[in-house]
């Protein structure tokens, strides 16, 4: 398993939080989370090639609102992420670099643990990486194979030159009658995001194009892992976050997280493959996504290079708190787009609420903003409804006279206000 990052410190705020609805990408409505006491979550994880970017970072902090929520809300939550730390793009970038693709990898999740600790991330219980997962990938994909639901290729003559070895397995999609409900798309469409999302849909041999890689036999030059009765290979994307998810969460968790370029085709198929795998639906009891954030007209991508990193930006000397709060200044579904002015706005933002709690003490305004706070967050994770109500209060107390003393037994000297309290446990700013 893949070392967490340390935890932030968590304020404990009086009485408890409002439960959480989210909007569903499955149904298409907001939904109730989390009707147990555990609550329980799977957020996909980076591929550890290149450093995290904006992007990256709105989708982690989005679901650590959701985590900050249900732990106001009195949920034990069990939170399970993974890192992809065997992967084409990953062995491709090492490649290109001359690097080891072992030590790329490391460095890149550490530099991810660091930016995680910098924004003030609350840190997955369940923190695990692909190839420590290989054996829960062999034994998923072997069951899917004995029941039907998996089938071999033989090898095959590449257009390009060479050949591709016997043995890779592949999962029947149809074989789960619900395939398709999670995005919505009509086969046609299916097809064409498959291909521009990693996806072989002309890969001879197969029995439809939709068809997904669970375990991509050894090559030559390529890593490889005892596979048993798989042979020597590593594993598919899909099969890698269903076999971590099942094994560590079980069936029918509460959210499975992700940004919206993970919809189809990695949720549909890592879903299909849970319910042929469990014999149970659903898989999870909703799907909620981040939306994209872009610069300069285009999505942040690693492949196109219009990347604003984290970690530049903490070099730069942006505080991390201020990045924090640019984020916050959207809404989690929606996409928008990286300026310069987003950090100048935070900036100035964070200065007034500073100052506001410099300015007096707690009262019945600050127990106001905390009820406001656990309302907006209750509601789909309406993070820019909080920011503004934290505007509110900050106004509002800039405005007030100067307070009187308070006696130091009701209030004792450097004791830390409740507004503060609750920014710094529900939004995960530091005040």
């Amino acid at each position: 398993m893949t070392s967490r990052w340390p935890a932030p410190p968590l304020p404990l705020l009086p009485d408890r939080g409002l439960p959480v609805r989210l909007y569903d990408t499955a149904t298409g409505f907001t939904v109730p989370t989390a009707p147990d006491r555990v609550a329980r979550m799977y957020v996909c994880g980076i591929t550890p090639y290149d450093a995290t970017h904006l992007g990256h970072a709105t989708t982690y902090i989005a679901f650590d609102l959701l985590n900050r929520a249900w732990r106001d809300g009195g949920h034990d939550v069990r939170y399970v992420q993974n890192v992809t730390d065997v992967d084409d793009p990953l062995l491709e970038r090492a490649a290109a670099t001359g690097r080891d693709w072992r030590e790329l990898a490391g460095e890149q999740t550490d530099l991810f643990a660091d930016d995680m600790v910098a924004l003030a991330v609350l840190p997955p219980d369940s923190y695990v990486g692909a190839v420590d997962a290989i054996p829960l990938v062999v034994e998923a994909t072997q069951r899917l194979l004995a029941a039907g639901h998996a089938y071999p290729l033989p090898g095959h003559e590449r257009p390009e030159g060479g050949t591709e070895p016997d043995g890779d397995i592949y999962f029947s999609v149809h074989a789960d009658p619900r395939f398709g409900s999670i995005s919505g798309l009509d086969e046609a469409s299916m097809i064409e995001v498959f291909a521009e999302r990693g996806g072989d849909p002309e890969r001879p041999g197969k029995k439809h194009p939709l068809d997904c890689l669970l375990w991509r036999v050894a090559r030559p030059g390529e890593p490889s892992w005892d596979g048993g009765t798989l042979g020597h290979g590593r594993p598919g994307w899909h099969i890698e976050c269903t076999a971590i998810a099942l094994h560590h969460l079980g069936m029918t968790f509460d959210v499975q997280g992700g940004g919206s370029d993970l919809v189809f085709p990695h949720h549909e198929m890592g879903a299909a493959e849970g319910h042929l795998l469990a014999g149970s639906w659903p898989y999870a009891r909703a799907y909620a996504h981040v939306g994209m954030v872009g610069l300069d007209g285009h999505k942040m991508s690693k492949s196109r290079g219009n990347l604003v990193l984290v970690s530049q930006l903490r070099r730069d000397g942006a505080e991390p708190a201020a990045i924090r709060l640019a984020i916050l200044s959207h809404h989690y579904r929606s996409d928008w787009e990286w300026t310069p002015f987003a950090l100048d706005r935070a900036n100035l933002r964070l200065a007034t609420w500073r100052a506001a709690l410099a300015a007096g003490d707690s009262g019945p305004a600050d127990e106001h903003l905390l009820l406001a706070l656990r309302e907006r967050l209750a509601d789909d994770l309406d993070a820019p409804g909080a920011v503004k109500a934290v505007d509110r209060w900050a106004a509002s107390q800039l405005a007030a006279p100067p307070s009187v003393p308070q006696d130091d037994r009701r209030h004792p000297v450097g004791a830390e206000r409740l507004a503060g309290l609750a920014i710094r446990a529900l939004l995960g700013v530091e005040v």
